[in-house]
């Protein structure tokens, strides 16, 4: 892929970072070229492309000029619609639950869709290396997994409507009927709620004014080989945030992590605390927080960390990276009656029953199944549900055990 020039390349604009960061998660294989080198100027000439559009992107036999995330997937028929008007199993989300879902429902014969408004993966395909996933000793990247668990989704059957959300829909104790963007609509006799969680955001004045020109929500897989040699600034204490800089150490970034806690160990596995306590490129500051960013010529240039003890020290760095957890996709649940927890994580199972009482309008004669909503017949897995441990592996089981349940649900059903 060929980017437009500039400072520190395209990798500060944002529709090129989209683009690249698309191309990453979707664990598509490829190579940049920066416009204007000699490289680039060579190939130009070669594919007679001198003076074409960019971003470019080259395949065998195939030029995409002007290149965007809704024309590759367009080309690449990753973005199809849904080829039934009704299913055993809609599954809203294709993160590590969703797909793990997809595998055992459609192995199991159900026929399942999965609708996912991103690329497959979720916060997973954000993530560089998996390392503590059953099964992978050297590790596995989460958009390698993700790409993986797609392809054994669909091996079974399952269909996948990518790069496509659910825009509304409707959930009773009959089944449900949601609408997909683009004017599709599927009913199910059974729906899963797995959408995961959204990076939640930084209060932070020029935070996303600089969005894309410095500034990035995760850990930047797909900016760490462009900030080789650079200052850059990681926000964050869990396992992506651990995983990011890492990965961006190793690539050759000086590397400032901001912890806002006294202990690492407090929200980290032990295996990354250790390995960054060696890096002799990062620098953890605990008990500091990022107070001011700092911007030339509508470029990040630098920031402001300050200590629990007021003491201010402004650093440069060419990019910040906030790695603070996420919210929960749930804004829809209050409008159909789901209910939440008190930070809007969905509850299910024995988290709906009140001294014992299920809930009200509850129509089966039985209480909830584990992971199900307070709708009958509705159920969340993954990061989504209140209670989850927000790990792979776990929301992998979720999405396993859902299968399970929702084979009850629609035993029912069919009685």
């Amino acid at each position: 892929m060929l980017r437009r020039p500039g400072r520190h390349g395209a990798g500060l604009e944002p529709a090129d970072h989209e683009l690249r960061d698309f191309l990453t998660r979707a664990a598509q294989p490829h190579v940049y070229y920066e416009a204007g080198t000699a490289d680039a100027d060579a190939l130009l000439a070669e594919r007679g492309l001198v003076g074409a559009e960019l971003p470019i992107v080259l395949e065998p036999g195939i030029v995409h000029t002007g290149a965007t995330i809704a024309k590759l997937a367009q080309a690449w028929s990753q973005s199809n619609a849904p080829s039934q008007k009704h299913y055993d199993v809609v599954i809203v989300g294709a993160g590590p639950a969703g797909l793990a879902a997809a595998v055992y429902a459609a192995s199991d014969g159900l026929s399942t869709l999965v609708v996912e408004e991103d690329v497959p993966g979720g916060q997973a395909s954000h993530t560089s290396l998996i390392e503590n996933f059953f099964g992978f000793p050297e590790g596995i990247g989460g958009a390698e997994l993700a790409r993986l668990a797609g392809r054994q989704a669909e091996k079974f059957g399952a269909e996948l409507v990518l790069l496509r959300g659910v825009v509304s829909g409707r959930h009773d104790a009959s089944g449900s009927v949601v609408q997909i963007a683009g004017g599709h609509e599927v009913g199910a006799d059974v729906l899963l709620a797995a959408p995961g969680m959204q990076w939640r955001r930084l209060e932070l004045d020029g935070m996303d004014e600089l969005l894309g020109r410095g500034t990035y929500y995760g850990a930047g897989r797909s900016e760490a080989t462009q900030c080789g040699g650079d200052d850059v600034v990681v926000i964050g204490a869990g396992n992506s945030a651990g995983q990011a800089v890492m990965n961006l150490g190793d690539a050759g970034a000086r590397v400032t992590m901001v912890v806002r806690g006294d202990d690492l160990a407090k929200s980290m596995s032990a295996y990354l605390v250790e390995r960054i306590g060696r890096h002799p490129q990062i620098d953890v500051r605990l008990e500091t927080q990022v107070t001011e960013l700092h911007a030339d010529g509508g470029h990040l240039a630098g920031v402001t960390i300050t200590d629990a003890g007021g003491a201010s020290l402004r650093r440069p760095a060419t990019a910040l990276f906030a790695c603070i957890g996420g919210t929960p996709r749930t804004g829809w649940a209050a409008d159909h009656g789901v209910r939440t927890d008190a930070k809007g994580f969905l509850c299910t199972g024995p988290d709906l029953l009140d001294a014992g009482r299920r809930p009200q309008d509850w129509e089966p004669d039985r209480d909830p199944f584990p992971l199900e909503t307070s709708i009958p017949g509705l159920f969340a897995a993954g990061d989504v549900r209140s209670g989850s441990t927000k790990r792979v592996g776990s929301a992998v089981g979720e999405g396993a055990m859902a299968v399970a349940l929702i084979h009850h649900r629609l035993a029912e059903l069919r009685r």
